[in-house]
């Protein structure tokens, strides 16, 4: 390995530091004899399955529409998988509020969609639970989309080429060849689809609000409390810490798994 000029290791060490510094000012004011009852509050619970629940389901979601998108941007031609890549990747750099403002324009009861849905049925999305699912679906998507992209492209072609030369139509080898060689790329956008979903504060903060046991998930619920509404300090303390934890047991988790691949 090559020596590295010992300059280098000040602004590596600064930077290192911005980045664990304030998890350890994060760790260091949590109660630990009062864990327990913030983690188990009633509000805690009910903002924690909330959150579960309404990313799991748009984990789901990213499964079943971000599975497709892949394999045609893997399977596209260059130019077209530019600019694909290029649409799938807006919501990554996007502010979350103006991702929340896009999905009121678009969904809303006076937006480009929603307010016909609105006037034909009566029913308005924003400020429901299936709202907080579509904010968080609109966030995760990417890291799905980009995972499972990644996967199909280093995987080995010569099998569906053989597979459609022995006579296999087309959706049996994207089901029985393609799919199958890609699952721990599927398994690994879904991981990181559910984390993002988890952790989603401001476009769900926009488009679905913060009714407790409907929209106020766990981010929500940890800013709500520190505005001295809602669950305690100490609980969102708490709430912030099991977030981190959780995010934590999914990264190490996909390390480990992208260690064992390349072996």
């Amino acid at each position: 390995m090559t020596a590295l000029p010992k300059a280098l290791y000040v602004p590596a060490c600064l930077a290192l530091a911005l980045l664990v510094t304030p998890i350890i000012g994060l760790v260091s004011r949590v109660r630990w004899d009062t864990l327990s009852t913030d983690l188990f509050s009633s509000a805690s619970l009910t903002a924690l399955w909330l959150s579960m629940a309404t990313a799991a389901c748009a984990t789901a979601v990213c499964v079943v529409l971000g599975t497709p998108l892949a394999v045609v941007i893997a399977k596209a031609p260059v130019r077209w998988a530019s600019v694909l890549r290029a649409i799938v990747l807006v919501p990554l750099v996007l502010p979350p509020m103006v991702g929340g403002l896009a999905l009121l324009a678009l969904l809303g009861r006076s937006g480009l969609v929603g307010k016909p849905v609105f006037e034909a049925t009566g029913y308005s999305l924003p400020y429901t639970t299936a709202a907080v699912v579509v904010a968080q679906s609109f966030v995760a998507m990417p890291f799905f989309v980009i995972a499972v992209e990644g996967a199909l492209r280093s995987a080995d072609g010569g099998y569906e080429q053989i597979a459609a030369t022995l006579g296999a139509r087309r959706w049996t080898v994207l089901r029985r060849i393609t799919l199958p060689l890609v699952i721990p790329g599927l398994a690994a956008g879904a991981a990181l689809s559910f984390a993002r979903a988890l952790g989603e504060f401001g476009a769900t903060a926009l488009f679905a609000g913060n009714a407790p046991g409907v929209t106020r998930t766990m981010p929500l619920a940890i800013y709500t409390a520190f505005n001295g509404v809602g669950v305690t300090q100490d609980s969102a303390v708490a709430l912030s810490l099991l977030l981190l934890v959780s995010t934590a047991v999914i990264v190490l988790g996909l390390r480990s798994w992208r260690q064992d691949a390349i072996r």
